[in-house]
């Protein structure tokens, strides 16, 4: 029994150990970005695995969402983005219909761009729904950046619209500085 026991935590630490490779560990609790040690091969992986810098440069995030509707996930970027600018609301009213929407767009059973979310996130979101705060989709908006993160932008690094981003953004045989490039 120990040694089984000692084999699921060496499992676990190895787990953890290739997440923080990447910069970040997500699980149903936490997003942590982490600065990743650097070192000639692991800065070159860190530019071209920022994530962050991806969904803030508008090349970037065109090329992000058009690869996530080649993958019929594109409502997860949506679903970020709306959270983003539902985040900086300041009026009381607009907050209100902002929430209904985001919730009724992506959040309730049936939605036409529902995301993939846990029970217990969306039900807390369905009992919170009728006083919103500016905090109300935190969770969920978590939860779908881990999922792109650990799963459709490494995808997203080795397709054919991200090599062609690259290419598009060299001059001669300089690059132009893109900030996840």
């Amino acid at each position: 029994m120990i040694t089984s026991r000692n084999t699921i935590l060496q499992a676990v630490s190895l787990k953890i150990s290739q997440k923080e490779k990447f910069g970040i560990i997500c699980d149903s609790q936490t997003v942590e970005r982490k600065m990743p040690v650097k070192s000639p091969t692991t800065e070159a992986v860190a530019r071209s695995e920022n994530m962050d810098s991806l969904l803030t440069s508008q090349a970037g995030l065109d090329a992000f969402r058009t690869f996530l509707k080649s993958e019929f996930s594109e409502e997860n970027v949506e679903f970020w983005l709306a959270c983003e600018d539902f985040k900086k609301t300041e009026n009381a009213e607009k907050i209100a219909s902002k929430a209904k929407m985001i919730y009724s767009e992506f959040i309730e059973a049936d939605a036409p761009k529902e995301i993939n979310i846990d029970f217990s996130t969306r039900d807390l979101i369905s009992k919170n729904i009728a006083e919103p705060t500016l905090k109300c989709f935190d969770e969920a908006q978590k939860l779908i950046y881990c999922l792109m993160a650990k799963d459709s932008f490494p995808r997203f690094l080795k397709s054919e619209i991200y090599k062609k981003l690259v290419n598009s953004k060299q001059v001669g045989n300089q690059k132009k500085w893109f900030p996840f490039l």
